[in-house]
């Protein structure tokens, strides 16, 4: 039997889309509308009122834990606009999306956040782990009172989350690598800044650089890495003494990797004879960064589909709680490599 989701692949939009159609709820296009009416007589399709009237009695509440963000880092702003758009299209499904953000540099708001999103007695939770020790403090109270929880954009090991959706942080920083050597043919000498505020263990970040590190040595490249952790990249006075002390140091350095959204920083805060002769390459199509690349300050960026994850996470916890349907332990979305020249492209 055709169900709605059979619907919706076949008319390339989502089951929300579908579902109001059927319904008669409107916020759809003419043109839409009229493909998928095409489409449901084709298949004589007819509701189910009875499973209809179910699916609506079975109501249910996903609560978000995730990063707020503001100008100075927009990455988050992505992911919160993918499960917003994704909340609207299951909405009909009888599932709620509540969102609880935190400061992603501050424990205390972390736990905060989540014990106000514990008080809404959620089904099911979406949450971004951040901070080791508050992490499983949260985690062990989810699995207490036995609601599902999946990790979104970063992957911890060895707990219990039904899945993690996100980018191969591994292989996203061993593309880098690559990209790296294809624009440094000789032996050289490349510099990884990080923030001292990455610090989740197992996080995107440490996975980047490792894979980062990994494609040369595991290439027998004779190129060598070398590190500048800084305290607070927020901090805009001591990134830039600290970078701009490091370069002049450093001549040999032929390119910098930044395994974080905040490559515009390094960037801003570097004076441009520095860079003149260096290859940056970074993550997350931020307008900020995107103005690095078209500038040619940035020779690359990696994109990790904020908004997709956002999304996909919504989706795959309906369909787990609406259909029983488990998904696969890892979701991997696409890892996109921006230049100047196709950057407009990639939404």
């Amino acid at each position: 039997m055709i169900t709605i989701k059979d619907i919706a692949k076949e008319a390339k939009v989502s089951e929300g889309t579908v579902d109001r159609v059927i319904h008669n709820r409107g916020g759809v296009s003419k043109k839409t509308e009229a493909k998928v009416k095409k489409i449901l007589d084709f298949h004589n399709f007819s509701v189910n009122p009875v499973a209809s009237a179910l699916a609506m009695k079975n109501k249910h509440l996903i609560s978000v834990l995730i990063p707020e963000y503001n100008e100075a880092d927009l990455f988050w702003k992505l992911p919160n606009l993918g499960i917003l758009k994704a909340a609207a299209d299951v909405k009909s499904f009888g599932v709620q999306v509540n969102s609880f953000s935190y400061n992603q540099y501050d424990q205390e708001s972390y736990f905060n956040a989540f014990k106000a999103l514990l008080e809404t007695k959620p089904t099911a939770v979406i949450m971004v782990p951040n901070f080791s020790e508050e992490t499983e403090k949260i985690i062990a109270q989810l699995e207490e009172l036995n609601i599902p929880y999946l990790f979104l954009n970063i992957d911890i090991k060895d707990f219990k989350n039904i899945t993690y959706v996100g980018q191969d942080s591994y292989s996203a920083g061993y593309i880098a690598g690559k990209l790296m050597h294809l624009n440094n043919r000789n032996a050289t000498e490349f510099l990884i800044i990080q923030s001292s505020h990455n610090i989740t263990k197992n996080n995107a970040v440490s996975n980047r650089m490792e894979g980062f590190k990994d494609y040369f040595i595991k290439n027998n490249i004779n190129s060598k890495t070398q590190n500048l952790k800084i305290d607070n990249l927020n901090n805009f006075e001591e990134t830039k003494e600290k970078i701009n002390t490091y370069l002049k140091n450093h001549p040999e350095i032929k390119g910098i990797f930044v395994p974080s959204s905040r490559i515009y920083t390094v960037v801003d805060s570097t004076e441009p004879a520095l860079l003149k002769n260096i290859n940056l390459i970074g993550f997350d199509n931020t307008p900020q960064n995107i103005a690095c690349l078209l500038n040619d300050t940035v020779s690359f960026l990696i994109s990790q589909k904020p908004f997709d994850q956002g999304y996909e996470s919504i989706r795959l916890l309906t369909d787990y709680l609406i259909h029983n349907k488990i998904p696969k332990p890892k979701i991997h979305l696409p890892i996109d490599i921006l230049i100047k020249e196709n950057v407009a492209y990639n939404p």
